[in-house]
């Protein structure tokens, strides 16, 4: 049984063997995004402790060659496994790449102070599974009041920053650059050749990459364009078009995840800021698309950084707004991830 298909039978208690707390919470950790769906992680738990290392033969050496986006996604899982710890009523102490000599240990939680979640945690904790990846455009409908201020607000907490491109301009010049990334993936044979590793025919019994049912079959037009990663091949597989798919779509509020400098903690703090955003957005209905191609591509994401960033380092690219198909994902089961 998953920890999401009946949270109070399994819910462990205070009383609960470290054990069962280690399983719960990877469990939950293992729901966070990764690029390319790759789940670049494994996991221990020993005592009150849980640790998390970076799975590099998880990596991308074309597209991620210095780890940069296998860092995201592992301080996306260490968020998640923060938020699962608190919604048991522990309070994490966290201690990011705690040892120097092993820069695949990304991080070592440890607890001993009981502390009762809050609503808020609750929330997160729910939105956890949830959350899923959005591969498209979007429809008409405004955000919430105040809701861009509050991701703001969120990714801030994390020590990163959510830039939203308001302007016409900017955004189309976004549009623009993550085109042009998207072009260069397609065109460039080892990073197509990368990417197809990681999408998964219809049928298949794998439990990462991305699968037919996590996007539509039918790319809907969006204004303006921010074209999705090509997981099909040029396959007609995905999700079948719903009854408004003829229509234009909105690229709906389009934001870009900064930091202020470029280093693997900060990768990490990304993650975990990408996170926690992602969550709250889907605690408050919101759906949210994620772009990394152009920051794959040397030129285009030194040309983010300095004309559309103000000179802090672009993370991540992200849309939100209103989506009625969600796709769901695949996550391997915990035992093949917790030692």
């Amino acid at each position: 049984m998953s920890v999401f298909d009946s949270p109070s039978d399994v819910l462990p208690d205070q009383a609960s063997s470290p054990e069962e707390i280690a399983r719960f919470v990877v469990e939950a950790a293992i729901n966070a995004p990764s690029v390319n769906n790759t789940q670049p992680w494994w996991f221990y738990g020993i005592d009150r402790e849980i640790g998390m290392h970076a799975d590099t033969e998880r990596s991308l050496p074309v597209a991620d060659p210095d780890g940069r986006e296998m860092m995201i996604s592992c301080g996306a899982a260490l968020f998640t496994a923060r938020v699962a710890l608190r919604y048991l009523g522990v309070v994490p102490k966290v201690r990011v790449l705690p040892e120097q000599d092993l820069p695949t240990l990304v991080a070592k939680i440890n607890w001993s102070e009981s502390v009762p979640a809050v609503g808020y945690e609750r929330e997160l904790f729910a939105a956890v599974p949830r959350r899923h990846t959005h591969r498209g455009g979007f429809g008409p409908e405004p955000l919430p009041a105040g809701a861009l201020a509050a991701l703001q607000i969120e990714a801030a907490k994390e020590g990163a920053k959510l830039l939203v491109l308001a302007g016409e301009d900017q955004r189309d010049a976004l549009a623009a650059v993550v085109e042009a990334g998207d072009y260069a993936l397609r065109h460039d044979e080892a990073r197509a050749r990368e990417q197809a590793h990681w999408g998964t025919g219809p049928g298949s019994r794998r439990r990462d990459g991305v699968p037919p049912s996590a996007y539509p079959a039918r790319q809907a037009r969006i204004e303006p364009n921010f074209p999705a990663r090509d997981f099909a091949h040029g396959h007609d597989w995905g999700l079948p078009p719903d009854s408004g798919d003829h229509l234009a779509r909105s690229a709906g509020i389009v934001t870009v995840l900064t930091t202020s400098s470029d280093r693997p903690h900060d990768w990490i703090s990304a993650g975990q800021a990408l996170q926690r955003v992602l969550l709250f957005a889907a605690s408050s209905g919101l759906a949210a698309a994620l772009h990394s191609q152009p920051l794959e591509v040397p030129q285009l994401r030194d040309f983010s950084k300095v004309h559309l960033c103000d000179g802090a380092y672009p993370q991540m690219v992200l849309r939100f707004g209103a989506a009625g198909q969600t796709g769901a994902s695949v996550r391997r089961p915990v035992q093949d991830v917790l030692l």
